[in-house]
């Protein structure tokens, strides 16, 4: 639940920021008018997220014949989640400081050709959190016991971002968004190696990797899985008491080096940034420096 609620928290603050650029632009520049066609992109793009993850949920139980299908399905999807959370923490890093300005500029050029671009623009902003949020969801619930433990787990942590945003938005508060975003980057990184792991003992179970019975080693007797604190690492990161030899180097192969790259002093954000945004523009500079 843990690993669900942080994806809803970090995915679901970084849309709400971008919309509360978008909105904050809009009313200084005194184009409330357009505020209407903001929340209709939005609301698609929302829409088309939950019915993407729909689909992700009915091929795996409905389209899909045999065992074998689903495993290799469900490899395929961690995979290409991690992929996604690997490009969205670089590529958050990276484009914090021009995202606001970015997110402007596209915004003007749209009220300049009309209500339906600017919805559009609405949407394109914010659709790309949502599926990366379903997919990387689907990837991080797979296993469960409770179905729905996950699920409301994510909706929570979108909650709190929405809570926050709204406050963050409104000055009534101030955290330090670029302290957040690298804890909650390095806790998605561990999250993501533990989905590549759960991807490769699918690749196993589906026969595609060698290995299935081929244990790295097993440390059942004291790590017992039937203890919370077992519960609580397999929940989180998939640290498991007896992983195979191939889960074992995905995990390390992964979490190892991109967690060096993503922590090197030279590349991290400043930590001065803070998320105090001008009662006058309420994101039209703050996010931008904001975000790490």
């Amino acid at each position: 639940m843990f690993a669900t609620y942080l994806i809803g928290l970090r995915e679901g603050l970084e849309a709400t920021l971008v919309v509360s650029i978008l909105v904050a632009f809009l009313v200084k520049s005194q184009r409330r008018d357009r505020l209407p066609q903001v929340w209709l992109g939005v609301g698609v793009a929302v829409a088309v997220s939950v019915f993407f993850g729909w689909l992700i949920e009915y091929t795996s139980t409905s389209l899909l014949a045999t065992s074998n299908q689903r495993e290799l399905f469900e490899a395929i999807t961690s995979v290409a989640a991690v992929v996604f959370v690997t490009w969205m923490i670089f590529w958050m890093r990276r484009a914090a400081r021009s995202i606001a300005g970015e997110l402007r500029s596209r915004l003007t050029d749209a009220l300049a050709v009309g209500s339906v671009a600017v919805a559009v623009m609405a949407f394109l902003a914010v659709v790309r959190e949502g599926l990366e949020t379903t997919l990387i969801f689907y990837s991080a619930a797979q296993g469960a016991v409770d179905d729905t433990a996950p699920l409301l787990a994510l909706i929570g942590g979108i909650v709190t971002a929405m809570v926050l945003g709204i406050l963050i938005y409104v000055s009534a508060m101030r955290i330090n968004l670029s302290r957040f975003f690298t804890w909650t980057g390095a806790l998605l990184i561990l999250v993501a190696a533990g989905i590549l792991k759960y991807g490769v003992h699918d690749f196993q179970e589906a026969g595609v990797l060698p290995g299935l019975n081929n244990l790295a080693f097993d440390i059942s007797a004291t790590l017992d899985p039937s203890t919370w604190y077992a519960a609580l690492l397999a929940g989180m990161f998939n640290i498991t008491p007896a992983p195979t030899v191939f889960e074992t180097i995905a995990w390390i192969g992964y979490a190892v080096p991109v967690l060096l790259l993503f922590l090197r002093p030279g590349h991290r954000a400043p930590a001065r940034a803070q998320s105090s945004p001008p009662t006058t523009s309420p994101a039209s500079e703050a996010p931008a420096s904001q975000h790490a």
